[in-house]
């Protein structure tokens, strides 16, 4: 490759733009989909030709020599692509409309793009160079207007694009700007009920009443109000996304007499944590210890706790799968985001639940990853205001899923999707990793003295309240009001991270880490919280490298930026550390020390105590709850929609002459329809592990579950399935027990081993603050 000097001493910094176009010789794919996407619009919204580019504004100081390498030796294919520098002419009966993210928010291609330009120019001797990237869409026989309401039901989200209407050329890129520095008191301690109440909303806190209560007195026995980073932290700390308030509280559950259904009441006497008062209410003291917990515990008395290794306890639960090696796995459900920003949403939620098994014990190494959908269907009666249409909805989470699992190496290999219209306001997105790791390297603790070690992706203002957010309800509001809560992930940072993360792990002189974990919901505050929970830290939150300027010290501490991991590192071993990243291009930092001698959280920026919370009451203050739990059996059935989902086409079914049209209606059904135009989409050959694959036999039909190696040279394989079973929802215990028969058939049928199925069940749930809602959870748990 040839090269040219980037700059020279006279050159000026400015915005230059490229654009890649496609030859008309190969066609144009995107413009293609586009088209499909855009037919049974209305004609006033169909243009007579569309034509897609990628653009790239490129901040720097550039000769035309450079830049001309750039376009056509880096981002054009020199035999399917042409590349132009600035903006391609636009015809007389055209309109060019554009999208490109809003500044702050992430842009995953821009990075790789400035790293590249960066060695293709020179390394240390490139000048500064900012690039974002965007998409031109060139329509014809359409007006502007036209042009801009394709964008928004089709191209653009406005939480975190922008439209633009002709070619944008910026003559700069917006910059973050330092913000004064201050420590905010919150007055809280003489607030009354209403108030706190009203605080709590307004601060995106979504605390309850007592829980408000409860860190006013904390503060009033200090004798001061709580500064706003210590109020942020509870928050955290105590949503219900963090510490599953909802499982863990008290329940008084009553059920009708003579119920013709399972009673939990007459079953009570049986059951650890449950008591009948002489009113027949059933007490159940903890409902996740006394029912899913329970039954694992007593099994694993009961014989097979060599095989159940870890549960309840990490960011994954971790079984045996020989005698040298361990497996763990991870569901989460990233369902709010994902209603917001369907592609942001997932991608992030299977982020997450990578890292979580990077997290877990002292690291293990994703090997494969699943997901399920509930969506609405393709043409629902109605689409509520601040809904996304689900098509667009399940097209992008599916992207999402698959751009971040085959960019980082990850087969995709098991799934499932539901349809029903009760999906549109709220979709669930079910999503999780599978992990391999050695079994002796299950457990790590920090120690005090150990140094806080992070590394991975830079802090910015994406994601912050993500933690809370996910503990609200959903209303049409939140689209404008938790665009913050929002994020992008990157991949790319996500695996150089994972190498280096599993290099510190596998050094010749043991693992250099004493305990890791992600920043997940809660950022750098659940993180070093939950690692310093029996020993406390001391942080410093300037230390942090950010994406941009202007991050106050809470937003450090708070946000949820993506691809960032926390490690415990005795101080001995900081340097092998800092080695590592440096060759596998990953940034770190010393946030500062684990260990204080109060047990407490301290928070520093600079010189300057911005927070000191008492680890004790962080995490064992938050009050528990005592809540009612109603069975309604009739309210149960009216909510299901009086028939399960999907009988009433099964039933129409009936009038259909011959059994050929009969079995192709059923086919055609959506919740029977292939899903191959999804599972194609995903890598499941990756690292060479899938045995059984998605599709199987001479025709490609649909498998029950899915087998890998997780170790490839032994002749052992691991069995991954689903079960759903949202149709049986007028009895929630009927449809756990239906969705867990579903799985271990699946399982069975690919040669899985009964005695050895470990059930992973997540519970997506409409509000339990209605007793009738809370009482068909504990029936479903």
């Amino acid at each position: 490759m040839t090269t040219a000097n980037a700059a020279s001493p006279t050159m000026t910094t400015t915005v230059h733009r490229i654009e890649i176009h496609r030859r008309a010789e190969f066609g144009d794919p995107a413009a293609d989909a586009l088209r499909r996407e855009i037919e049974g619009l209305p004609a006033s919204l169909t243009p007579r030709s569309v034509d897609c580019a990628a653009v790239y504004l490129i901040e720097g100081a550039f000769t035309g020599q450079a830049l001309t390498m750039i376009a056509h030796e880096l981002l054009a294919d020199p035999v399917t692509q042409s590349p132009v520098i600035g903006a391609a002419a636009v015809g007389a009966d055209d309109v060019v409309i554009e999208v490109h993210p809003l500044p702050g928010v992430m842009d995953p291609a821009a990075a790789s793009i400035a790293t590249a330009i960066h060695a293709m120019l020179g390394g240390g001797d490139t000048p500064a160079l900012t690039v974002r990237t965007g998409r031109r869409y060139t329509f014809g026989g359409i007006d502007a207007e036209a042009g801009c309401e394709l964008a928004t039901r089709l191209l653009a989200n406005p939480v975190v694009h922008a439209i633009h209407t002709g070619p944008y050329h910026p003559e700069s890129f917006p910059v973050g700007h330092q913000q004064p520095f201050e420590v905010r008191d919150v007055p809280l301690c003489e607030l009354d009920d209403p108030g706190l109440e009203r605080l709590s909303r307004d601060a995106h806190l979504f605390l309850s009443l007592d829980e408000m209560r409860a860190i006013q007195s904390h503060y009033r026995g200090l004798g001061r109000e709580p500064r706003e980073i210590e109020l942020e932290t509870l928050a955290q700390t105590w949503s219900e996304h963090c510490v599953h308030k909802t499982l863990k509280a008290t329940i008084e559950y009553r059920e009708p007499a003579g119920d013709s259904g399972f009673s939990i009441r007459d079953t009570a006497a049986d059951r650890p944590g449950h008591s009948v008062g002489d009113d027949g209410r059933v007490r159940i003291q903890n409902l996740l210890k006394s029912t899913v917990a329970a039954a694992t515990h007593q099994l694993m008395a009961d014989g097979l706790d060599d095989w159940c290794l870890s549960v309840f306890v990490d960011n994954a639960g971790i079984v045996g799968f020989d005698e040298d090696t361990a497996v763990c796995m991870k569901v989460e459900t990233h369902n709010h985001p994902s209603a917001i920003e369907p592609y942001g949403g997932a991608a992030t939620g299977i982020g997450g639940c990578i890292r979580d098994i990077m997290g877990t014990g002292l690291a293990a190494k994703p090997i494969a990853a699943t997901d399920v959908f509930c969506v609405g269907t393709d043409a629902p009666a109605e689409i509520p205001t601040g809904c996304l249409h689900p098509h667009r909805i399940l097209g992008e989470v599916v992207g999402g899923v698959r751009d971040y699992g085959n960019r980082m190496g990850i087969p995709t290999i098991d799934g499932g999707v539901w349809f029903d219209d009760r999906y549109i306001g709220n979709p669930l997105v079910y999503v999780g990793c599978v992990g391999v790791m050695p079994r002796d390297l299950i457990e790590g603790d920090a120690r005090p003295g150990d140094r806080i070690i992070a590394m991975g992706g830079r802090t910015g203002r994406d994601g912050i309240h993500g933690a809370t957010f996910s503990s609200a309800e959903l209303t049409d509001t939140h689209a404008d009001e938790f665009s913050h809560a929002v994020q992008i992930g990157n991949a790319i940072t996500e695996k150089v991270t994972l190498d280096a993360v599993l290099a510190a792990r596998d050094h010749p002189d043991g693992c250099l880490f004493s305990s890791i974990t992600d920043c997940g919901a809660g950022g750098f505050s659940s993180a070093v919280g939950e690692m310093g929970e029996k020993i406390g830290a001391a942080v410093r939150l300037d230390r942090a490298p950010l994406k941009y300027e202007g991050l106050s010290p809470v937003e450090v501490w708070i946000s949820e930026a993506q691809e960032r991991m926390v490690l415990a590192v005795p101080a001995e071993n900081v340097e092998a550390i800092a080695a590592i990243c440096d060759r596998h291009d990953v940034e770190w930092c010393d946030l500062g020390e684990f260990g204080t001698p109060d047990r407490e959280l301290v928070l520093h920026w600079g010189d300057v105590e911005v927070g000191r919370i008492a680890m004790e009451f962080m995490h064992d203050g938050v009050p528990m709850p005592l809540r009612e739990a109603v069975w309604d059996p009739e309210w149960a059935a009216r909510e299901a929609g009086g028939d399960d989902v999907g009988v009433e086409s099964m039933r129409a079914i009936g009038d259909v002459a011959g059994v050929f049209d009969m079995t192709a209606t059923l086919l055609g059904h959506p919740n029977l329809a292939s899903k191959a135009w999804i599972v194609r989409q995903y890598d499941h050959e990756v690292q060479g592990g899938s045995v059984v694959k998605p599709f199987v036999g001479p025709n490609a039909g649909p498998g029950d579950a899915a087998v890998i190696r997780p170790v490839p040279d032994r002749p052992r394989g691991l069995a991954i399935g689903h079960g759903l079973a949202t149709g049986l929802a007028r009895d929630p215990y009927v449809m756990g027990l239906a969705a867990i028969d579903e799985c271990v058939r699946n399982m069975v049928c690919v040669g899985a081993d009964p005695d050895r199925i470990a059930i992973l069940d997540n519970f997506c749930w409409p509000g339990c603050d209605d007793p009738r809602n809370l009482g068909s959870l504990v029936r479903a748990a």
